[in-house]
């Protein structure tokens, strides 16, 4: 009997283990923090509102959400195909096709013709009323195929009653015109800096961080409004320094930007300077690891910047666009970089004259 009890005693402790262990599975921040619900959803006001309206009851139309990574244009439509189908029916009423997944002719005919189809009862488990249709999320779909474009318009008309789709794109050009005009079209626009330093500092909070306000500066500068780049730079940067606080310096160490002092001295040398010093300060910064594309970026900004002529801001634009070409067809960093610095050094003593 007692040894019964034992092995009774043992096996309830198990699961409740395991459960445990369920629990504290580490999950990246940016899956963690993602909206649940649409009100969550930070910055996007017409589409929340829209959305709202949605889920209240109203109709769905077909969704167009474009605009630069990390706006939350995947996130706002999951977080509403939850809230409008609850947990259980979710997995069944929606298909998510990412670029990952083969998007040919092939997979639009067969399996998202194939799930358009299915009919759907207007009802959820728990009781409460929900949309009779399904929704279809094309994630990316500017990497779509235009024969596979031209398939799914067809799809999209004949299967209205019962399927939603939701086409996500960077570059809504990339998209055919006959798509375009069957869906209603939202633009997501890159996060307001004040939106992303209280999400960051939210985190920070809910996580028990040290940070400094210099460094969540920096966070928000160095994402230029993708708000996953910057959760993802705070998670790194949290797990670097576990018991420290995070500075600006571990931000811009983890981000791989150049600090400001390299490229004020490099322009310093190129606005006063000689070759020879240019020539040597070029070099140190190849030799450091600094990518060419990212000093490039940093360059441009600080140009734009400086009390330069319009000529001359548009001569050393120009060239570097020329540079950039350069560099994605794999030449050499130092000698293209050596090349852009001389043309602003030729340019800023033009300027003088």
């Amino acid at each position: 009997m007692q040894a019964f009890l034992k092995g009774a005693s043992t096996s309830s402790v198990k699961p409740q283990k395991e459960k445990a262990e369920k629990k504290s599975k580490p999950v990246p921040w940016v899956e963690k923090y993602r909206p649940k619900c649409v009100d969550e959803v930070a910055f996007q006001e017409e589409v929340v509102a829209v959305l709202k309206k949605s889920v209240d009851g109203a109709d769905l139309p077909n969704l167009l959400f474009y605009g630069p990574p990390g706006t939350g244009k995947t996130s706002t439509i999951l977080a509403a195909a939850r809230e409008l189908f609850g947990p259980e029916l979710y997995r069944s009423r929606v298909l998510e096709l990412n670029a990952s997944d083969e998007r040919g002719i092939q997979v639009v005919r067969e399996k998202v013709k194939n799930f358009a189809q299915l009919t759907v009862a207007g009802t959820r488990p728990d009781g409460k009323a929900c949309p009779p249709f399904k929704i279809i999320i094309l994630d990316e779909a500017d990497s779509m195929t235009a024969p596979a474009q031209a398939a799914l318009r067809r799809i999209m008309e004949k299967e209205s009653r019962t399927t939603r789709f939701c086409l996500i794109c960077n570059y809504i050009s990339r998209i055919i015109e006959p798509l375009t005009s069957r869906c209603s079209k939202f633009r997501f626009k890159p996060l307001a800096n004040q939106v992303q330093e209280q999400r960051l500092l939210d985190i920070c909070d809910k996580e028990k961080l040290k940070y400094t306000k210099e460094s969540i500066s920096a966070l928000v500068t160095v994402s230029e409004g993708d708000l996953r780049k910057a959760i993802t730079f705070l998670q790194s940067a949290a797990r670097l320094n576990l018991d420290k606080e995070i500075t600006e310096s571990t931000i811009i160490q983890i981000a791989g930007v150049v600090p400001s002092k390299i490229i004020d001295n490099l322009l310093h040398i190129c606005l006063k300077g000689t070759f020879e010093k240019l020539e040597i300060a070029v070099r140190d910064i190849v030799d450091e690891g600094y990518a060419a594309t990212q000093i490039l970026t940093q360059l441009h900004e600080s140009i734009m910047d400086r009390e330069l002529s319009d000529k001359c801001k548009s001569v050393i634009a120009e060239k570097i666009a020329v540079v950039d070409k350069c560099l994605c067809d794999g030449a050499d960093e130092q000698l293209q970089l050596l090349s852009l610095c001389s043309t602003i050094m030729q340019q800023a003593s033009q300027n003088d004259q």
